[in-house]
């Protein structure tokens, strides 16, 4: 949670990931997020929504349509609270074509995380606080 200009508490509760490729990109993760809480909701010709509990994520095709593209530095961190779990989305990512960015590992004595490309190429961190 961060605070607002107001002194409010802000969460942030969505993240959109472009795609050049909606359909596959779809495939893509509606694969990786059928074992987890993220459940497909609502779907346009150029947008697709996953929900769970206060958070929405999305795939989109650019509302510029200019090409998507992955920010060099840009990643999304899902917490998905076991290790066992941060290691199941690793290894479901490759098999579904995505690439390695970092191998699960534990990272310092609290973190155990890993990182991976989807077909697009946008950088996702799995991660769980281990203390």
């Amino acid at each position: 949670e961060a605070l607002g200009n107001s002194g409010n508490k802000m969460k942030a509760n969505y993240l959109v990931v472009g795609t050049n490729d909606l359909e596959a990109s779809v495939n893509f993760y509606d694969s990786l997020f059928e074992k987890t809480k993220l459940t497909k909701v609502r779907e346009t010709d150029r947008m697709t929504f996953w929900h769970c509990e206060h958070f929405v994520f999305s795939v989109a095709i650019p509302f510029d349509k200019e090409p998507a593209t992955n920010g060099n530095g840009t990643m999304i961190g899902i917490n998905v609270e076991s290790v066992d779990e941060v290691k199941r989305l690793y290894n479901k990512v490759l098999e579904l074509g995505g690439t390695c960015e970092g191998k699960p590992d534990q990272r310092d004595s609290s973190n155990y995380s890993a990182y991976v490309r989807d077909l697009d190429r946008n950088k996702l961190c799995f991660y769980a606080w281990t203390t």
